[in-house]
């Protein structure tokens, strides 16, 4: 079986979780699309594992209340140490609405890999932007238990980084991200 520390030679950096948090509409996903392509031209390992996508397939068996969330994220985590252990930094932009489910996939990994980072915005700017109609079908009530309307969406207290798009474009923030991922996981 081949070790992380063979993969972790063969790329020039370390493995690593990047998991963003924040509201629906907040940029989580176009950031984490954005800096994808920033680390593969730098010659990173690295894939996004996207919370839509995976709730259409893997995760489509599960809805929106809290344990259902819960096991989407812990399902998610797992994957995620897939990735981990064939040398991957893995970018995961998942809204993670409780202080409660972070700290849980916070322990899932070493503290050396994993970074949170909280995709700053506001309720307002995210509903004025509300890029799939989600917020608008919330306040009709046909969407239930959306986060930030009906459900709780908890800031985190101490996130590694935080990228405020209300205040930066999607390319400030990807560099912003960049760097750090370079300062944290490469070994050059």
């Amino acid at each position: 079986m081949i070790k992380q520390d063979e993969c972790k030679l063969a790329a020039n950096h370390r493995v690593g979780v990047v998991w963003f948090t924040g509201l629906s509409g907040s940029g989580k996903t176009t950031i984490s699309q954005r800096v994808e392509r920033l680390l593969l031209d730098r010659g990173y390992h690295c894939a996004v594992l996207d919370g839509d996508k995976l709730r259409a397939g893997l995760n489509s068996d599960l809805g929106y209340t809290e344990a259902d969330r819960t096991e989407n994220l812990r399902r998610t985590a797992e994957v995620t140490a897939m990735f981990l252990d064939v040398g991957f930094i893995v970018l995961v932009p998942m809204i993670t609405p409780t202080e409660a489910m972070r700290a849980q996939i916070r322990r899932r990994f070493d503290a050396h890999s994993y970074t949170e980072v909280y995709v700053r915005c506001s309720l307002d700017t995210c509903e004025q932007r509300d890029p799939k109609g989600l917020y608008r079908k919330a306040r009709e009530g046909i969407l239930r238990d959306f986060t930030g309307i009906d459900a709780r969406y908890e800031p985190p207290a101490q996130p590694e980084l935080i990228l405020d798009t209300e205040h930066w474009s999607i390319g400030q923030c990807a560099q912003q991200l960049v760097e750090f991922i370079d300062r944290k996981y490469s070994i050059h």
